[in-house]
């Protein structure tokens, strides 16, 4: 029945509340009885002592005993209280508000029998209800000549634990009323945003990423985890976007390639193609499945970094790095009439990296920068040392990207060509694993770029001067 938190916590709430208010009036009521029988018995025996002692001499000889009856009757009406003189035996021999009960003999009378200065009852049965009973000897000299008594209602004694009890019961509910106020700040500051956190949550679970909790103007943990699920579910939408948008790419540039292989080879099987023409256009087919090998090996780099595939870190030359994959580029450089322009601060520079991979970064950046190049171009390439880094830079003179483009360059299938037309060779993955490789190494890459005037893309690795470093993480 109770499934909820806050049913609980009210269920909790009132169970406790209860529980606490029973205890306070079972543990009350027992210590104020106490309390005030104790209380009343002292003041009682203090009476019935000083009674004693002004009056012994007269007690023990029975001398002007009408006297003393006018004390006791005047402090009888002062407490309330019955006020006996019994000798030794048990005889009353005053009694103040009953004189009839003067002369009668207390049937069993022991007032040491259990070792206290007072009892409660009804005083072997001399009373129809409950009495308060104190007493004190009578000394005179070395022997006690008598008793004085005293009797106490306990109705009295019950009527001030009642009154007493009472105040402390409606301070309880009082407490237990002002407690219910915390309830409800409980309830406005943290059962209604954990309920639409929780709301929240199950639309997130449904797939509705464009709800949002807004949750604004709560400074404390509530409104931050508040704000954190609004953020994890506007990046869950961009995921999914991105996700859509990626599974759109992939589509187009397996389809793109893989209809011209069918086309191509249907037309040759049944002879739209002549045979003198086969040889022209199952190099078409070898450069269309090229593209696909290409698109392919990009997906599985980009799969082994996602990964966390570890860095096989070694010590390297970074320059002669750089030189070798340029003299790979001699042949497509040739044809386009390009070269490039070496600066390298030092001679060796030497970088504590993957050299596989920073090898396939550089070739990306060179290759991103031979395919933009114009005819006849130079393209710069640099490196320098800055605070135990080595800064590789790549500098093109080609047609430069788009303002608008140049956040989304690093995305994975991105052209700034819509079209995808104009760079049919690329997979639009090349970008992408350059990020990957270089964030994998805890470094930076950024680009400046400016239509019509070139891009430059720069990136950082750790430098190893050191030989003894560690050849492997």
């Amino acid at each position: 029945m109770f499934k909820t938190l806050y049913s609980k916590l009210v269920l909790g709430y009132i169970f406790f509340g209860l529980l606490g208010f029973l205890i306070i009036s079972f543990i009350s009521s027992s210590m104020t009885y106490d309390m005030l029988v104790k209380e009343r018995s002292e003041t009682l025996y203090a009476e019935a002592t000083m009674i004693a002692e002004a009056y012994s001499h007269d007690f023990v000889y029975q001398e002007d005993l009408e006297d003393v009856a006018g004390q006791l009757e005047m402090v009888d009406l002062f407490t309330g209280a019955d006020i006996w003189i019994v000798d030794d035996s048990g005889h009353i021999l005053l009694a103040s508000g009953n004189k009839s009960l003067q002369g009668r003999l207390i049937d069993g009378f022991d007032p040491v029998r259990d070792g206290r200065s007072y009892t409660t009852g009804r005083f072997y049965g001399m009373f129809s209800e409950d009495m308060l009973s104190v007493s004190a000897p009578i000394n005179y000299g070395y022997s006690t000549g008598g008793y004085v008594l005293i009797h106490y209602p306990m109705s009295s004694v019950l009527f001030y634990s009642s009154s007493f009890l009472n105040i402390v019961y409606l301070a309880s509910l009082i407490l237990f009323a002002l407690s219910f106020i915390i309830l409800v700040v409980f309830t406005f500051t943290v059962y209604i945003p954990l309920k639409q956190i929780t709301r929240g949550a199950s639309e997130y679970a449904s797939g509705n990423f464009n709800h949002k909790i807004n949750m604004k103007g709560k400074n404390d943990e509530i409104g931050y985890l508040a704000d954190t699920l609004d953020f994890m579910s506007g990046e869950l939408a961009r995921q999914e976007e991105y996700q859509k948008q990626f599974i759109a790419n992939v589509s187009h540039d397996f389809r793109s390639p893989l209809t011209s292989i069918k086309g191509y080879l249907e037309a040759m099987l049944d002879g739209t193609i002549p045979p003198e023409l086969a040889q022209k256009y199952i190099g078409r087919v070898l450069f269309e499945t090229e593209r696909l090998n290409k698109l392919t090996e990009g997906m599985l780099t980009l799969s082994s970094l996602d990964g966390k595939n570890i860095l096989k870190r070694t010590r390297f030359d970074i320059n002669k790095t750089i030189k070798d994959i340029c003299a790979s580029n001699e042949n497509i450089c040739t044809k386009k009439e390009i070269s490039f322009q070496l600066t390298f601060e030092s001679e060796t520079e030497m970088v504590y990296a993957d050299q596989g991979k920073i090898q396939q970064v550089i070739y990306n950046l060179i290759d991103n920068a031979i395919k933009f190049s114009p005819q006849g171009s130079v393209i710069y390439i640099s490196t320098a040392a800055r605070q135990r880094k080595i800064f590789v830079s790549v500098r093109d003179t080609g047609c430069g990207i788009p303002k608008e483009s140049i956040k989304k360059i690093w995305d994975r299938f991105y052209k700034t060509d819509s079209s995808r037309g104009r760079d049919r060779s690329g997979t639009g993955l090349g970008l992408s694993i350059v990020k990957e490789i270089i964030q994998a190494h805890g470094e930076n890459i950024d680009v400046v770029s400016t239509e019509k005037v070139g891009s430059e893309f720069t990136f950082s690795l750790p430098q190893a001067e050191d030989p003894s470093v560690s050849q492997e993480t």
